[in-house]
């Protein structure tokens, strides 16, 4: 990159794509759109039992997802209170990359698990 050329001018949608994938791309928000994707329409504390996830974090992620439109919210004025969640179009066509990396994540643990394993070694190793 030239000197007078700044990395926003090298890409201009970067800080923009950075913002999206920050959001959407976070540990629980993926989880809960695999499971969503997996499963369809589902009410929050079975959200919440499938993930093993805190009600105040799946009440912050399920906002957020809402809030960028990849979830439907649905409020049933029952006697207990019913709210369910599912994807919306958007949160659908989201689907098949998040289900990508998840697949590959289940592909490669063992990998993944190998290499860490010789990276701490090795680091023990060093600070002997």
């Amino acid at each position: 990159m030239p000197a007078s050329e700044s990395a926003s001018e090298q890409c201009p949608n970067c800080k923009r794509i950075s913002e999206v994938l920050t959001r959407v791309g976070d540990r629980w928000s993926v989880l809960v759109i695999i499971s969503l994707s997996q499963y369809g329409t589902l009410r929050f504390n079975e959200l919440k039992r499938n993930l093993g996830i805190s009600q105040r974090m799946l009440s912050r992620t399920l906002r957020e997802l809402e809030r960028d439109g990849l979830v439907n919210r649905t409020y049933h004025p029952t006697i207990p209170p019913k709210v369910e969640y599912n994807l919306t179009s958007m949160g659908e066509s989201f689907r098949e990359p998040v289900n990508a990396l998840g697949q590959w994540a289940l592909e490669n643990l063992v990998t993944i698990d190998a290499a860490r394993e010789t990276y701490d070694a090795a680091a023990e190793a060093n600070a002997s």
